[in-house]
């Protein structure tokens, strides 16, 4: 495993729906582990530069949890500001192209919780 400190840019230039491919089905291990840790930061990373609320991606989680990913890759805005809504469309749309099923649903629901802690970490660090 590679464990060279990577920098926000590296980490916002990650391709997240790819991670969410192949993570999200993965059993414990590599891809899954990238997925929860570097893909989580880029994620935060990208839409904390969009303005994004910590709250509103912690909402999002709880509608992919009770519906799944694919019900909201389909709200019209499954986050409040424009940009965060593609990015976030693109990562639910990648969720759901690989299993329709509620443990599917449940990983995605808590890789959201992940992106939206540390979007929180993030801003209270900052000062």
């Amino acid at each position: 495993m590679d464990t060279t400190p990577r920098t926000e840019d590296e980490l916002a230039g990650l391709d997240i729906a790819a991670l969410l491919r192949y993570g999200l089905t993965a059993a414990p291990g590599p891809l899954r582990t990238s997925l929860f840790g570097d893909g989580a930061v880029g994620a935060a990373v990208l839409l904390d530069r969009a303005g994004t609320e910590p709250r509103s991606v912690a909402y999002l989680a709880d509608t992919v949890r009770a519906g799944g990913p694919a019900h909201a890759a389909a709200l019209p805005e499954p986050l409040p500001r424009p940009p965060a809504a593609a990015l976030v469309r693109e990562w639910l749309e990648a969720a759901a192209s690989v299993s329709s099923g509620p443990e599917t649903g449940d990983t995605a629901a808590r890789w959201l919780r992940s992106v939206a802690t540390i979007i929180e970490v993030r801003r209270r660090t900052r000062g």
